[in-house]
């Protein structure tokens, strides 16, 4: 059953594109000063310090996490390990707008993931807010003019984008049909802050071996100058904390 689509609820899913829009720009602005793959692992490197105060206790119980590694592992792969450093990526050869654009065909990958490995039907409504989505995507790539379509030529980066794009719609399928050991009465009672960190956890992992192999087969020095800080607190705290918090929240309602 699809709940009612409160106000409350469309903020929720509406804050954390607008803040992955913004993440897309930093990362294009950025992409001549900072690797991308080593960006995305000091991104959630900051991230989780500011949110251990919060969410510490999860650690406490290391058997509660170690019990669940194998899907907190894939969750950490999908939504942190691997969208955002592809996203990273993907502007280094493609533009903000077409990786924003992109990132615009989501409701067809939420369907086509929901109905292969979830076995979720769309229903008449979503079909239609999935064509008008893309129809709004031509609209703005071909500008009004349908024939610019067959012109188009794509980059490495808008691959790397519309692989970013399903991935993340596993990662939130899996947000919203957990397995029982994550659903209550087995899941632990932790609080948003202590499930994102756990998640956070298992994350950079991936994000720093993401890294470690860049420095190893392809390094790209870092320039440190104000707009790099900068650029990494928007970073650490809209895309990841906030940005994270609204989506897991919305896409749990």
């Amino acid at each position: 059953m699809t709940r009612a689509i409160t106000p409350r609820l469309a903020a929720l899913l509406t804050v954390p594109p607008m803040l992955w829009a913004g993440n897309a720009v930093v990362g294009r602005i950025l992409a001549s000063d900072v690797p991308p793959l080593g960006l995305n692992a000091l991104r959630w490197a900051i991230a989780f310090l500011l949110l251990l105060p919060w969410g510490w206790r999860a650690l406490r119980r290391p058997q509660d996490i170690l019990s669940r590694w194998r899907h907190l592992a894939l969750l950490g792969l999908l939504g942190v390990g691997s969208y955002n450093a592809l996203q990273y990526l993907a502007v280094r050869t493609s533009t903000p707008v077409n990786v924003t654009l992109i990132a615009a065909s989501m409701p067809v990958w939420m369907m086509g993931i929901g109905w292969l490995f979830f076995r979720e039907r769309p229903t008449r409504g979503q079909y239609g807010g999935a064509v008008l989505s893309l129809a709004g995507v031509g609209v703005v790539v071909s500008r009004g003019e349908p024939h610019r379509l067959l012109e188009l030529q794509w980059v490495a980066g808008d691959v790397y984008m519309l692989l970013a794009a399903a991935l993340w719609a596993g990662y939130s399928w899996m947000l919203a049909k957990p397995p029982a050991s994550l659903r209550p009465p087995q899941r632990p009672h932790w609080d948003w802050a202590e499930w994102l960190l756990v998640q956070v956890v298992f994350g950079l992992a991936w994000a720093s071996a993401g890294a470690w192999g860049e420095s190893q087969w392809q390094p790209h020095p870092w320039h440190w100058t104000p707009g790099v800080i900068a650029g990494l607190a928007y970073v650490a705290i809209g895309p990841s904390l906030i940005a994270y918090r609204c989506w897991g929240l919305g896409v749990t309602q």
